[in-house]
Parts: structure tokens; C-alpha cells; sequence
């Protein structure tokens, strides 16, 4: 049943009020009058010859109105019965999002299933009302103890008593900023970077400094120049399966960087959210300089950013509780509710069957990205790939082409403290849900890439 909006109702009289065709007058007054109210979808339109006389202009500018209402989606004809007001339009092609790097579903394994199940144990086993208040910040004994059966293919066995358990990575690097440096010092770094230690850092005003490396990461030789240059005492490390590059950094040049920050007294954070994704990847720097180091593990990259939970070791009891204070300053404590469902899922094996899961599907697209973009070498682990681009292209360049065709993929200089040092985009293969969807992302992303000279004005928009 429709609302029939004849003449009655509309003030039809002032739509012949503004400057310009009088066709577009009418059109205009349709788009105000849908916008505020007064027309609603649905409604019928006066017959034009009708609101032709009604308005005292020919049949033809009504025509060509009403013609350029439903081009612009705002009208709908239906034969005999009229002209209708149309309902919203909504573009249902979503964007293929490249650009977002989280883990892919896992194969084989029912999500939804697995939330509903572990809040039914978490509220089985805890009080709702405990759930629901403050709590202590670190994650109770029980929390700890699940951080460190997580960790333990990372670190071995570890004394509970230096784990931390923190709402995210993000959270737990702003405290390990604050813990470590004061103003205006210098953090050591590589070129390119995880954006969100760059964020926290210039938030903090805190300096980074990038050190030259290789295609095995950071040079020894340059990072104790630039300790020595700097006086720093703090170096950000991301070695394994580094975002953005990929690139994972051998066991020999990790010990190469252990003994030039112990000899050079550096505080070491290790932010390793891609280890448990890695196929046999070298010890973390935390097991080779346990004293100096503040290793950081999150399950956002492994498991799913939604449980928001993430363990931070620290060299001795005294360094965590001097994490601690500043990391109250950040954020009092975790989510009690996904901080439990966190400690049930790894106590009774559910986030090792994610883990594995995450491990295949990342495979199986790493597998696709490999065939769809012929320029990838060598097909590498984890959830992102990193994309050197052909010439006739710049990463702003082919960034912007690419949303202009529906896709997102993340530019070199978003990781970058300067110029970055080549053309290229990291591509996240865990964002798009579906494998038939990531396949047509891949393969127009591959169009772009293979397209002629392109000229980067012309894709300014």
C-alpha cells in the first residue's frame, strides 16, 4: 500500500523560487523535500501534465525533470500506476579491504560457535558481578598463568610474576614509552615501522630514530653508532614477520643485535605480534638478553582483535611494576569479560584450535597472493605481504587508483619516519572474510599493477 501525494500536501507553489533551468528548480525542490520530510519513498508524484498546469510551465520541462530525478535515484516510474518516490539507494559493493591487517577467519572453526561456548564456561566459573567491577591492573594469578602457557613456545617457562596482562599492544607500548623515556629521547628503530609505535611516540613526544639495515634488518654496526650518536637507551625492535615488510630477521643477526644492546646498556622492546604465525622462526632477543628485554605479545594478530588482550614480559618483577605505574596511566586494566574468555580459551585448548586455523587459512591466502600477484616472489608466512611497485607507479599513486576501484591498501609512507626508502604498499590478506571476495581483490589489484603509464594527476581526487 502507498501514500498517494497528489497535489495536496506539497507546497508545490515555491519550487519555481531559485535562479538556474527550471527543470533542475524542480528537481531541487524534489531533493529538499525528500531530504526534510515532505516527500517520502513511496509517495506517488502528481502525472506530469498535472503539475505542468499546476506550475504554469510546459509538459517538456516537467519531462525532463521528472527524467533527471531518476537519474539522480530519486524517483522510480512504474508504467500506469506513476511515478514514485524512490527508496534510499544503498551501493552494496563493499569495499575489498587490503589494507586492515588482522588475522583471516580460521579454517575449519566456528567463531561464533566458540564465543558462545566460552562465555557459557567464563559465566559458569566466575561471579558476573566480579566480571563487572574494577580490577587490579596485570590480569589476576589465573590471567597470568594463561600468558604464560601462551607464551612458552616463545619464551620457555617464565616466572608469572613478570607478566603483564594489557588491553591491546597499542595500550601496552604507550606504557612501555612512558616506563622507558622521558621527553624528547630518542627510541631506536627501523625505517619502516608498525604506525601505531609512530603514533604513540609523537603523542608522547618522544624522538625515533631510524637505523640503516638490510634485507636481515638492523645493522649491528649502524645500531651501535646510532646508540653512541643518540645516547639512547631504548631500541624497538619487530623481528619476526615485521609489519610492514614481512621480513623476519635470522637467528644470527638477532644475536649480532643482542650483544650491541647489552653492550651499549639498551632497553629492548621486542613487539612480536607474528611469532605464533611463523613456521619455525628464530628464539625472540628475550630469550638471548631476558634481562634488558620488554617482549610484547598480542592475540589481536593471532587470534582476533576482538578479545583486545595482550602480555607484556618484563626483565624482573621491579621492571614490572615500574610498567605497571605508567601503564595505569594509559589504561586502569583490561576488560574483565574478554580478559576471562582470553584465560579460558588457553587454558582449555580453544586458542591453540584458533591458532591453528588462523595458521591454515593464512596459508591457503599467502597460496593466492603468490598466484594472483605474479610479482611476489616468494610467497611469504603470516597475514600481510609486503609489494615493491614497477616503476610507472608510486605507492600514493597506485593507493589512490586502488580505492578509486573499490579496494584498500595501505602505502609505504604510512610506516615510514622519512622518505620511505622504495615505492611499495603492504597488502593484509586477513581482512576480507570471504576467499572468493580476497581472490577478485587480488586479481584487480594485479590489473592496477600490470595497467599502463599512468599519470598520477589524473588520479588526484
Amino acid at each position: 500500500m502507498t501514500r498517494t501525494t497528489f497535489l495536496q500536501g506539497i507546497d508545490w507553489a515555491g519550487v519555481l523560487d531559485e535562479k538556474g533551468p527550471r527543470y533542475l528548480q524542480v528537481v531541487r525542490f524534489m531533493e529538499r523535500a525528500v531530504a526534510d520530510g515532505r516527500l517520502r519513498p513511496g509517495d506517488r508524484l502528481p502525472p506530469q501534465r498535472l503539475l505542468a498546469r499546476a506550475l504554469g510551465i510546459d509538459f517538456t520541462t516537467v519531462t525532463r525533470a521528472y527524467a533527471e530525478a531518476r537519474e539522480r535515484h530519486l524517483l522510480h516510474a512504474r508504467g500506469a500506476l506513476g511515478t514514485f518516490v524512490a527508496a534510499p539507494r544503498f551501493d552494496t559493493t563493499q569495499v575489498v579491504d587490503l589494507g586492515m591487517n588482522l588475522p583471516p577467519p580460521p579454517d575449519g572453526i566456528d567463531l561464533a560457535d566458540l564465543l558462545k561456548r566460552g562465555i557459557d564456561q567464563v559465566l559458569t566459573h566466575a561471579d558476573a558481578h566480579l566480571l563487572m567491577s574494577y580490577h587490579a591492573g596485570g590480569g589476576s594469578a589465573a590471567d597470568r598463568a594463561a600468558g604464560a602457557l601462551w607464551l612458552k613456545p616463545m619464551l620457555g617457562k617464565l616466572d608469572e610474576g613478570r607478566i603483564v596482562t594489557c588491553p591491546g599492544a597499542q595500550t601496552a607500548l604507550a606504557g612501555l614509552i612512558l616506563a622507558l623515556t622521558v621527553p624528547d629521547e630518542a627510541i631506536l628503530t627501523d625505517a619502516l615501522l608498525y604506525p601505531g609505535m609512530i603514533t604513540a611516540a609523537a603523542k608522547l613526544g618522544r624522538r625515533l630514530i631510524a637505523v640503516a639495515g638490510d634485507a636481515d634488518g638492523m645493522l649491528p654496526d649502524e645500531l651501535a653508532n646510532a646508540a653512541a650518536r643518540e645516547n639512547a637507551r631504548v631500541l624497538y625492535l619487530n623481528p619476526t614477520l615485521c609489519n610492514p615488510t614481512a621480513r623476519t630477521v635470522p637467528a644470527t643477526r638477532r644475536l649480532q643485535l643482542a650483544d650491541v644492546a647489552r653492550l651499549h646498556g639498551l632497553q629492548v622492546i621486542e613487539d612480536d605480534p607474528y611469532w605464533a604465525l611463523a613456521d619455525d622462526p628464530p628464539l625472540p632477543l628475550a630469550r638471548h638478553i631476558p634481562e634488558r628485554t620488554y617482549y610484547v605479545a598480542t592475540l589481536s594478530k593471532a587470534l582476533t582483535p576482538g578479545l583486545r588482550t595482550a602480555y607484556v614480559v618484563s626483565p624482573d618483577a621491579a621492571a614490572r611494576g615500574a610498567f605497571l605505574t605508567s601503564l595505569r596511566a594509559v589504561s586502569l586494566m583490561p576488560a574483565p569479560m574478554t580478559t576471562a574468555l582470553t584465560t579460558q580459551w588457553i587454558h582449555d585448548g580453544t586458542a591453540a584450535a584458533v591458532l591453528e586455523g588462523v595458521r591454515r587459512e593464512a596459508r591457503e591466502r599467502q597460496r593466492m597472493a603468490a598466484f594472483a600477484l605474479s610479482r611476489v616472489d616468494v610467497a611469504t608466512q603470516g597475514i600481510h605481504l609486503w609489494l615493491p611497485l614497477p616503476a610507472r607507479w608510486t605507492a600514493r599513486s597506485l593507493t589512490t587508483a586502488a580505492r578509486l576501484d573499490g579496494l584498500a591498501v595501505t602505502p609505504a609512507e604510512a610506516f615510514s619516519l622519512g622518505a620511505p626508502p622504495a615505492e611499495a604498499i603492504r597488502v593484509s590478506l586477513g581482512g576480507v572474510k570471504e576467499r572468493v571476495r580476497l581472490k577478485q581483490g587480488l586479481d584487480r589489484l594485479a590489473t592496477l599493477l600490470e595497467r599502463g603509464e599512468t599519470s598520477e594527476a589524473s588520479l588526484v581526487v
